[in-house]
């Protein structure tokens, strides 16, 4: 986990300071986030991920950076880390954005083939990708997660989802311009203070009106009254076309 001037990658288990689940949500209803999935080495959940088709996992780069091509397990068509009925796949290629950077939190974004097929079901199914740029200032999204927000606790056993708003990207850039430069290739959420994203919930879906429009990349821990930043899927449209044609 890398900690940078007080931005946290929201992932695993790092300082925190809140309530232990993506900050001021609530349990999601069994079964309604179909597309969510929980990525773990061994039975450790150490970020999240969304279904895109029968083999392809989408989730952030510095969730897979170091890893090996076969080290991830990822679980699906459960809300629950523990006493769910799972299913389990095995990664067999990982791959993230060539030109992303741990320093400057550019291009976040990775793609996780899993060794067989994903069998579809009642409480597993693909998300849709944004066919082109549909967001305005304020509108109403959707994020979950088993993100964690206290030092060394468990990550919740239940799935958590929580409504934001997106926030304007001009303000967005102003905020964070003591972290790295804000670009087109993200896109940022500040609902109030008390409400947000926090580690554990890396990699994890933005989702508006049913569609993917971001993947969660980093914030300042935890839900503390500014941006949180994600992923804007839209700008990686081409390179997640890309990688799924190497196959």
């Amino acid at each position: 986990m890398h900690l940078l001037i007080g931005i946290v990658l929201l992932c695993c288990s790092v300082v925190t300071y809140a309530a232990p689940r993506i900050i001021g949500g609530k349990d999601a209803p069994d079964g309604k986030y179909k597309y969510q999935v929980s990525l773990r080495n061994g039975d450790f959940h150490f970020c999240g991920g969304s279904i895109l088709n029968n083999r392809w996992i989408l989730t952030a780069a510095h969730c897979v950076q170091g890893q090996g091509q076969e080290s991830i397990r990822v679980v699906a068509g459960t809300n629950l880390l523990k006493g769910g009925a799972e299913q389990i796949y095995r990664s067999e290629y990982i791959s993230y954005h060539k030109n992303f950077s741990i320093g400057t939190l550019q291009n976040d974004v990775a793609m996780i083939r899993v060794s067989k097929n994903i069998q579809f079901n009642d409480k597993v199914q693909p998300i849709s990708l944004p066919k082109n740029e549909f967001y305005e200032n304020g509108q109403s999204v959707k994020l979950t997660g088993w993100g964690s927000t206290i030092l060394g606790s468990a990550a919740p056993n239940k799935l958590q989802e929580i409504d934001l708003n997106l926030y304007d990207q001009d303000k967005c850039k102003n905020e964070m311009s003591y972290v790295t430069k804000i670009t087109i290739s993200h896109i940022c959420t500040k609902t109030k203070l008390g409400e947000g994203a926090c580690h554990g919930d890396s990699g994890g879906p933005l989702v508006a009106d049913g569609v993917q429009i971001g993947i969660v990349s980093f914030g300042q821990p935890c839900a503390a009254g500014k941006p949180d930043v994600f992923t804007r899927v839209h700008t990686f449209s081409d390179w997640i076309a890309a990688e799924q044609a190497k196959f």
